[in-house]
């Protein structure tokens, strides 16, 4: 294990709380084993998996009022529900605080919780290990989506969004706009999907 890494596990175990710190080596540890899968960097998605919680260490409020300091762009949903901004510092944080540079790593840290359209296979590999890793228990259909995100990443981030909009909708949270155009990018490329298998098999 490079040094590196040790590095930044001994300094997120100092900052993070006991149950955070074990989510982040459970989403390093899911990531790595995507990335083997989907022959993405193994390096970087450990890297992208152990960082992306980072600014955990810190309230919601505490959050908010370090985006406005350094300026970052917030939304009148984020505003609302400041929690998500954790991703948008987080990446600030990993670059600032650990010297990561990687535009890869940065924006799989940066688009955890909402995703974007055209994602990187890093950025999907982050935003599903974050939902599937082992240590959670409470969303809702686990084991088919843990089973499904070693088959058929792209349709295991399209449910992964889907069902988190959902949620949100029945608890009437607020919904980052980006979170929205995320799933609809990735609704019309499902259906490109099925529209080109469908014309297969004719």
């Amino acid at each position: 294990m490079n040094e590196q890494i040790l590095f930044i596990r001994s300094k997120l175990q100092e900052k993070l709380s006991l149950t955070r710190y074990e989510h982040t080596l459970s989403v390093s540890f899911t990531a790595m084993a995507l990335a083997m899968r989907y022959r993405c960097d193994l390096e970087k998605a450990e890297l992208a998996g152990l960082l992306h919680d980072c600014a955990k260490r810190f309230s919601d409020a505490d959050i908010l009022e370090k985006c406005k300091q350094k300026r970052l762009p917030i939304s009148e949903e984020e505003q609302k529900a400041p929690a998500v901004l954790h991703a948008k510092l987080g990446a600030v944080l990993a670059n600032e605080k650990f010297g990561i540079t990687d535009s890869e790593i940065l924006n799989a840290i940066r688009y955890h919780t909402t995703g974007r359209p055209q994602m990187s296979l890093l950025e999907k590999i982050v935003y599903v290990a974050d939902y599937i890793e082992p240590r959670r228990n409470k969303a809702p259909n686990l084991e088919e989506l843990r089973a499904l995100s070693f088959v058929d990443l792209d349709e295991a981030l399209y449910q992964i969004m889907k069902g988190t909009l959902e949620y949100l909708a029945q608890r009437g949270g607020a919904i980052d706009p980006a979170s929205k155009e995320a799933f609809l990018y990735y609704e019309q490329e499902r259906e490109k999907r099925r529209m080109n298998t469908d014309a297969g098999c004719k």
